[in-house]
């Protein structure tokens, strides 16, 4: 079975995002099922001699990332869209033509059918693979989490993408899992809203972040009472990044250590002196371990949230919304649950004071085989044969 994974950014190096892990992880179950899988994308940029081998077509570097860009790269990607009736985030992929796809798909050789990772790359060049079976994974509901970002937008320019991505990516992934021979998601609530909710039709990719966790130690050393990470870019993290700090941090006991790694904005360590903001790390395991208590701090989105399940791995500590814990069945002890601020507040505090650490290996292999029999169920159901057989 020889399958090509087209997705925005093909895999390099240690996955270190949230959607990174997740291909890891899709990727890993896909192949333990017996599929010859060719990965089709862009590098990310500076990186495409690093990421070339044998089982990938890289059709170019690409930054995805908007804050990043300059004023023209905006306008160019904006004009795109417009003149395409496209989303903003797959306007972005045009810097290759789809006949340019079309040819490094023909020169892969024989494909028996083409997995759509998530909507970006599918949104750009879907007509090109139009005359052969898909399978779709939906990481998110991307048209609610647009929605979302609307409402939360500071200023009537980006409220009005927003919106114009909201509507664009509800027509567009109605159309994905209507011409999907099978769609996964990574929760259940959003085979609900995507409204394939039926065993013939889709299932849940329970996720994994890391390989087996070694039993915890007695005692760790930490250097901060919470530790944070997350790719704040990302309008849903950093909903709920700014939930965090101005409405739980208020309520934290002067003194209470917090650190937040990833690419939150430098205006942050401004507004919040009290906050070690420490940019980006080399070992992201490292520094959440480095404190007694994770917060999980998600307030919009759909999908699944990485992070908690890197943080049930590792069996830390932590406090976590409700929307933090989405996707996720099983709740370790050590996991306390809180929506409110003050509660949120008063939760960490208790869990700092008296850090328990588990032993995650047990969620991490539960986890592994619900995905393997997932993917072999959506396999299956899209006619793509069992383990070590082709159609």
């Amino acid at each position: 079975m020889h399958l090509v994974f087209a997705t925005s950014i093909v895999p390099g190096g240690t996955p270190k995002s949230g959607y990174e892990i997740a291909n890891a992880a899709i990727l890993g179950a896909l192949s333990r099922a017996g599929c010859r899988v060719t990965i089709m994308g862009f590098a990310w940029a500076g990186r495409e001699r690093d990421v070339k081998c044998d089982d990938m077509i890289v059709l170019g570097e690409l930054d995805p990332r908007t804050e990043g860009a300059s004023g023209l790269t905006k306008l160019r990607w904006l004009a795109r869209a417009m003149m395409r009736n496209m989303t903003f985030s797959s306007a972005k992929m045009l810097m290759t033509t789809p006949a340019t796809v079309r040819r490094a798909l023909e020169g892969i050789g024989p494909v028996d059918g083409v997995v759509f990772n998530s909507v970006q790359f599918a949104g750009a060049f879907r007509s090109v693979f139009a005359d052969r079976p898909n399978i779709y994974v939906a990481h998110n509901v991307e048209h609610l989490s647009a929605a979302q970002s609307a409402v939360a937008a500071r200023n009537p320019v980006e409220r009005f993408m927003f919106r114009r991505e909201a509507g664009l990516l509800k027509a567009l992934e109605a159309k994905l899992c209507s011409d999907a021979r099978f769609v996964f998601t990574l929760s259940q609530e959003d085979r609900e809203l995507l409204m394939v909710d039926d065993d013939r039709r889709s299932a849940v990719l329970p996720l994994v972040a890391h390989g087996p966790v070694e039993s915890p130690e007695i005692r760790r050393d930490t250097a901060f009472d919470a530790t944070l990470i997350g790719t704040w870019s990302w309008a849903p993290n950093r909903i709920g990044l700014d939930w965090f700090l101005e409405k739980v941090v208020p309520h934290l006991p002067q003194g209470f250590r917090v650190a937040v790694a990833g690419d939150a904005p430098e205006s942050l360590a401004g507004i919040h002196p009290q906050i070690a903001f420490v940019g980006r790390v080399p070992d992201a395991v490292e520094f959440i371990r480095s404190g007694k208590v994770v917060p999980l701090v998600s307030r919009a989105g759909t999908g699944v949230q990485l992070k908690s399940i890197e943080t049930f791995e590792l069996g830390l500590p932590s406090v976590a919304t409700r929307s933090a814990l989405r996707g996720i069945s099983h709740q370790p002890a050590n996991c306390i649950v809180a929506d409110e601020p003050e509660e949120f507040a008063r939760a960490l505090v208790q869990a700092a004071e008296r850090p328990v650490d588990l032993d995650g290996r047990a969620f991490h292999e539960a986890q592994k085989k619900a995905l393997d029999s997932a993917i072999l169920h959506g396999l299956h159901e899209a006619g793509f044969g069992a383990k070590g057989t082709t159609t």
